[in-house]
């Protein structure tokens, strides 16, 4: 089985799609005059908007959910992953993937938006409602969905379960099978509560679980400071082959750092859509803008704030193509959240594998509901005119099911299973929104020329030569205004709003 998966995995994760990955964040930014960089202070202006309506969630909400998706098993385990098959200048790749995919997860969740529909009362939106209504190609549409509800409903989610399984046992000696037990129950309690619930679990869980984890890190950092200049520096020595040793992992520094960087922060992937079109927003960039910045969040600071971890306190191996060791800091423990447990132990003795493991718990277990999520918005597209209730009530079942296989399986098949699901999405949607760039970057200049006015941006597609956009039509935008501020957030009064 294993033989197969990695034999699929080599066609799928081929040179040209790390290179696609990397070519295509480069044009978007390019396309985008670097919105990563021009639009940063907008960014958090607009990530903290918790206005809502009684369809959609807030901003900050949609973005909870997002994260609930990027922080997972891949800032912990898969950091460590990347470093052992690809040296420590994998980390750099990470970066690079993660600056230059800040304006394809921009591209991608803005057209989430333009083309979102609302179905039994919710926002619903993603690559395959833009694919159909933009390219007018309803086949490859259905081809997404259905790739997507396979790689998020059943071959993803037991990777996240796998690490949750691993951690336990190592840090509080709890079997695996008790580990499926319990995240069963809790899948099943949150999962059929609706978006809703997801979506206020998802706010409430993953700004703790992240900024806990990389206050954690900081801490780790600070008392070993002195080592930090000389790991920044590795990173950079190893990521081009110039530190002694890392040559033989050159050419794995590329693809493990894309590959990992790409499984973290999901840019360009076309997951991030999904929650990013269930937001209650006047104009579609608004969002796209947040979910760029989710990248930032993901990468830059989670996936960072792991390996400075693991390097400062040398626990981490390097292994070259032929499996020989590079580098040995850490013998007898596979490559995983194993690491980061004994690089924090080493530092916090009695504390730091017993930390690890309570962070993945909630940063894999949230990544697994957003998963679902994404999921069921796809189920939703396929359900839209031929209603199959049963299909909903299959997919939950089948993610638990798949979540609890995961814990008793090897981690190498769970992953290789995942990096099919994360390869073949990743494929369908780059190629889709290449061919959907001209109204994700009108909306971006409409938005901008609006701000320029000192208005505050509604959404108009007709305006913008953009058809197919259903749900904006008319005075759809000014409608979900005023939704928004009869329908505030508790405790607190949405700010007036001009109509363009």
């Amino acid at each position: 089985m294993e033989e197969l998966v990695n034999a699929i995995n080599g066609v799928v994760w081929s040179p040209a799609l790390i290179y696609l990955c990397l070519g295509v964040g480069l044009y978007f930014s390019l396309r985008t005059r670097f919105l990563q960089l021009r639009h940063f202070q907008e960014m958090l202006r607009l990530m903290f908007n918790r206005q809502s309506s009684s369809a959609g969630v807030s901003s900050f909400q949609a973005l909870a959910m997002t994260l609930a998706g990027r922080v997972g098993t891949g800032n912990i385990a898969g950091v460590a992953t990347a470093i052992t098959f690809g040296g420590p200048g994998a980390m750099f790749w990470m970066w690079l993937v993660a600056f230059l995919g800040a304006s394809s997860a921009f591209v991608e969740s803005t057209l989430g938006q333009v083309y979102k529909e609302k179905i039994d009362g919710q926002y619903r939106g993603g690559p395959a409602f833009y694919i159909e209504k933009g390219l007018g190609m309803k086949w490859y549409a259905w081809l997404f969905a259905l790739t997507t509800v396979v790689a998020t409903g059943v071959l993803l989610p037991g990777i996240q379960a796998n690490s949750i399984a691993n951690s336990m046992q190592s840090a509080f000696g709890i079997a695996p099978t008790v580990t499926a037990a319990v995240l069963a129950i809790m899948l099943g309690f949150i999962i059929f509560g609706g978006v809703k619930r997801i979506a206020v679990f998802a706010g409430a869980v993953v700004p703790f679980m992240a900024l806990g984890y990389i206050i954690v890190a900081c801490v780790v950092i600070a008392l070993n400071i002195e080592q930090l200049p000389g790991v920044v520096a590795l990173i950079f020595k190893s990521a081009f082959g110039l530190e002694a040793g890392m040559g033989a992992v050159l050419g794995f520094a590329i693809q493990w750092g894309v590959k990992r960087g790409i499984y973290s922060n999901e840019a360009g992937q076309g997951t991030g859509p999904h929650a990013s079109s269930a937001a209650a927003v006047s104009h579609p960039a608004k969002q796209g803008l947040v979910q760029a910045f989710s990248v930032y969040i993901d990468t830059l600071f989670v996936c960072s704030a792991t390996a400075f971890m693991l390097l400062i306190t040398g626990q981490y191996n390097v292994q070259g193509p032929d499996g020989a060791a590079l580098y040995t800091g850490i013998a007898g423990v596979a490559a995983g959240p194993g690491y980061v447990q004994t690089a924090m132990e080493s530092i916090m003795p009695g504390f730091g594998s017993v930390f690890v493991a309570l962070a993945l718990f909630f940063f894999a277990f949230t990544t697994i509901i957003a998963y679902y999520y994404i999921a069921e918005t796809n189920v939703a597209f396929i359900n839209r005119k031929a209603r199959r209730p049963w299909l909903v009530f299959a997919l939950k079942v089948g993610l638990m099911a798949a979540t609890v296989y995961g814990t008793v399986k090897t981690a190498d098949l769970a992953w290789g299973l995942g990096d099919i699901g994360v390869g073949l999405m990743a494929w369908l949607n780059i190629v889709a929104i290449i061919l959907m760039q001209k109204p994700a970057l009108a909306c971006l200049r409409d938005y901008e020329a609006q701000k320029a006015q000192g208005l505050d941006p509604v959404f108009h597609p007709e305006k913008l030569g953009i058809v197919n956009a259903a749900y904006w039509a008319g005075r759809r935008a000014e409608s979900n205004l005023d939704a928004e501020r009869d329908d505030p957030p508790p405790g607190g009064k949405p700010e007036p709003a001009k109509a363009g």
